[in-house]
């Protein structure tokens, strides 16, 4: 007997009714949500609260922006910040450090 398909089964727990046909733009959108995952966990962070993990996935994201200049190379880890912090706290950073006053890292 082989192995089950992990992939698959957790797939099926989210996505319990058959997908409709779909044209590219929705095909896409749908593999984005599919391969969507959260940021990992960090052991430096072993509580519920996960204010300081947001606060240092954010500024990891400037460090290497900072140290690199490559806004894409760096995607990864914008999209682990954004994924862990509320949208409205990156939103007043992202102001912030338009303004020049965010007190983190400074790109």
């Amino acid at each position: 007997m082989g192995k089950p398909d992990l992939e698959a089964y957790k797939l099926n727990k989210i996505f319990t009714a058959p997908v409709p046909e779909l044209n590219a733009e929705q095909q896409e959108l749908f593999n984005e949500v599919k391969a969507s995952r959260t940021t990992p966990r960090d052991a430096r962070f072993p509580t519920h609260n996960q204010a300081n993990h947001c606060w240092n996935r954010y500024n990891e994201w400037l460090i290497c922006l900072k140290s690199t200049k490559d806004e894409e190379g760096c995607k990864n880890m914008r999209n682990l910040a954004l994924k862990i912090c509320p949208s409205v706290w990156t939103d007043k950073w992202d102001e912030e450090r338009d303004e020049g006053v965010y007190p983190g890292i400074k790109v």
